[in-house]
């Protein structure tokens, strides 16, 4: 498995409360920017329209060595996923208020596949509080690597 894109933020803005791995509607000019490695989530999220998922805002920059038929950077993509997970996802958007929000794309065999996650906001409590936790272990982490040097 290669990592193309990872959305970082998505830890700090959202919980993260259930993961899924779908498949990806692409072109042939968008595959071929991809495996140059010119591909960007951090701004991807998932909607759904009409019991089926699409990806907006996923960054996948121009072929170089593209023509006139070369595609759209952010166009909307869609997601391929079994009957069920889409019905899964369709009730807890609608019935819990969650989001789905794009985490990770990568290389499953030659396949690009983008980890989506089911997740809920986070506020600004909430993040101060996550801030201060990854302090603390700094913190910890450089107290115990001090005390081995003595």
């Amino acid at each position: 498995m290669k990592i193309i894109a990872t959305n970082k933020k998505a830890n700090f803005e959202y919980f993260i409360i259930e993961k899924f791995e779908a498949g990806i509607k692409l072109k042939g000019t968008e595959i071929k920017s991809i495996r140059a490695g010119k591909c960007n989530i951090n701004d991807a999220y998932v909607i759904m329209r009409n019991g089926r998922p699409y990806l907006l805002n996923m960054y996948i920059a121009k072929y170089d060595h593209g023509n006139i038929f070369n595609h759209d950077e952010t166009r909307t993509r869609e997601l391929l996923l079994h009957k069920k997970e889409c019905e899964k996802l369709q009730s807890k958007i609608k019935l819990e208020g969650l989001t789905i929000v794009a985490t990770k794309a990568y290389f499953k065999d030659a396949l690009v596949k983008i980890e989506i996650c089911l997740a809920k906001g986070k506020k600004l409590s909430d993040k101060r509080e996550a801030i201060k936790e990854r302090d603390a272990k700094r913190n910890i982490e450089k107290q115990i690597k001090n005390s081995y040097k003595y």
